[in-house]
């Protein structure tokens, strides 16, 4: 919860932020009249209502779960982050469109030398921005404050590509160099927020997150216990900022409740170790048979069947599997 309330109230200064550039950015367009300017100010629309989406979305999922929503409300950043790439790329069209436009019937431009310093000032803080709001977003798993982040960087990245193409336009007076300039970002635009989208869509249908499982199979793997004798069916859902994770623990048959319950919280303790305390693991535990023997290293067992013969090696593959690891007569 904690976590939640850290990421609504960054959210609360990208909102605010978001809405003082866009004042900056218009000023800017209006001294100047350049397309290219034109097309951050277009962007900065985006940043300022995916702003307040994404605040509102951060203020929906830091609500406590309640009855009709049994794993809390995290989803609807996913949805928020989804709704904010499509505003990305639909200001990219836009941004195509009018650059394109201009590039035909072009319009005399002024004042570039002062444009160039209003939006250079906005780059920086942007950048500043977005760095903080993209750092705090992985570190508390936010799929909105990261998708703002990102946005937010990506606004950087193309205004400064905007303030090197008109410094060169001021130097040589080719006005042309505006509409490039424009088209050049645009394209960049629409495909930052068909990634984010697809990001999006990915945390909404629930698909797994090669990344996480990748560092957690490490983690398991350097920290095993010789009461794992096994792990499968791991999988690993994120609502918001809390990870949920699900996994089936094989321990020694014969150990009590309480003992098998010792070796799950410890699962759960290495787990928390690395990704934080927002995390919920349900596990399955389950007792060792005959044919477990063979991967169990356990030292002094005297329940044993069969003579350990190799410890197999956990791996993203045979993890996620819903199988029982067992050594084949051919292994």
């Amino acid at each position: 919860m904690n976590r939640a309330k850290q990421n609504l109230g960054v959210q609360k200064w990208v909102a605010l932020i978001s809405v003082l550039l866009l004042g900056c950015k218009f000023f800017a367009y209006y001294l100047t009249h350049s397309v290219a300017i034109l097309t951050d100010a277009l962007e900065s629309i985006v940043n300022v209502t995916a702003g307040f989406i994404g605040l509102y979305s951060l203020y929906v999922s830091a609500k406590p779960r309640d009855s009709d929503h049994p794993y809390g409300h995290g989803k609807i950043e996913f949805i928020s982050a989804a709704v904010e790439g499509t505003m990305i790329g639909v200001a990219g069209v836009i941004i195509l469109y009018k650059a394109i436009l201009q590039l035909f019937h072009p319009v005399g431009l002024e004042k570039i030398d002062y444009g160039i310093i209003v939006i250079a000032v906005t780059a920086l803080i942007n950048y500043i921005t977005g760095f903080f709001c993209l750092r705090t977003g992985k570190k508390n798993n936010s799929a909105a404050l990261m998708a703002s982040g990102q946005h937010l960087l990506t606004d950087t990245v193309s205004t400064v590509g905007i303030i090197a193409g008109l410094a060169l336009l001021y130097f040589t007076g080719f006005n042309w160099i505006d509409s490039a300039v424009a088209l050049l970002f645009g394209v960049y635009i629409v495909f930052t927020g068909y990634r984010i989208i697809r990001s999006s869509i990915g945390g909404i249908m629930d698909e797994a997150d090669t990344a996480i499982l990748e560092v957690m199979v490490k983690v398991l793997n350097n920290h095993r216990r010789e009461n794992w004798v096994d792990l499968h069916n791991l999988r690993v859902i994120r609502y918001g900022s809390i990870l949920h994770v699900d996994c089936h623990l094989t321990v020694p048959w014969y150990l009590n409740v309480h003992e098998a319950h010792q070796e799950i919280d410890a699962l759960a303790e290495t787990i928390r170790k690395e990704f934080g305390e927002s995390l919920e693991l349900f596990v399955h535990s389950d007792g060792c048979l005959p044919f477990s023997c063979r991967i169990c290293n356990k030292a002094a067992c005297s329940e044993r069947k069969n003579n350990f013969e190799k410890q197999i090696v956990w791996t993203l593959e045979n993890i996620s599997s819903n199988k029982k690891h067992e050594l084949k007569d051919h292994d």
